[in-house]
């Protein structure tokens, strides 16, 4: 069951992850969260290096969507002058939300990955739905309710992960 935490590869952050690093691996597709993944959570808009994170990506040919828990107004408010498409109230883990962001993307999932900085919602969900999963420190040391609650037994399953040897992860930075 603890398996099902474990992310395929862990990174600091979004700007690690490079089109050509994709391409190669036969990535064609990324599925990301939004809050606290991209930006901080109570950030309305997407930074300069982020806006320019999204054209390389374009520029290469890969697809990205959001997929996130938050609500439409939030997510579309984010997404809609980035010209990214999205997915609200995803209710992740569940993978529903998942495989709706490849069918519009055109992609199956081992031409996907989901990316995230939550265990039991990004890395979880995208596990149980068969995706490569990248987890990414948390760009904000603070949450937002829901998340505080999901953290708390995130930091439980991090500790398993890591006594058990099978994670190596920093703290937020």
């Amino acid at each position: 069951m603890l398996k099902l935490f474990l992310p395929s590869e862990q990174i600091k952050s979004i700007f690690d992850i490079t089109p050509e690093d994709l391409k190669k691996r036969g990535i064609k597709g990324i599925i990301t969260d939004l809050d606290n993944t991209l930006v901080e959570w109570d950030r309305p808009n997407a930074t300069r290096k982020l806006m320019d994170w999204f054209d390389q990506m374009r520029e290469h040919g890969i697809l990205v969507t959001i997929v996130s828990n938050n609500n439409e107004q939030r997510v579309r408010a984010f997404s809609d002058p980035l010209r990214i498409p999205f997915i609200y109230r995803a209710k992740k883990p569940l993978t529903k939300a998942f495989k709706k962001a490849c069918v519009q993307m055109g992609l199956k999932r081992e031409e996907t990955v989901v990316v995230g900085d939550q265990l039991l919602t990004d890395v979880f969900g995208g596990n149980r739905g068969g995706f490569h999963t990248i987890l990414v420190i948390p760009v904000s040391q603070s949450d937002g309710i829901n998340t505080k609650i999901n953290r708390f037994f995130e930091r439980k399953i991090m500790s398993a992960l890591k006594r058990k040897g099978m994670i190596e992860w920093e703290e937020r930075n």
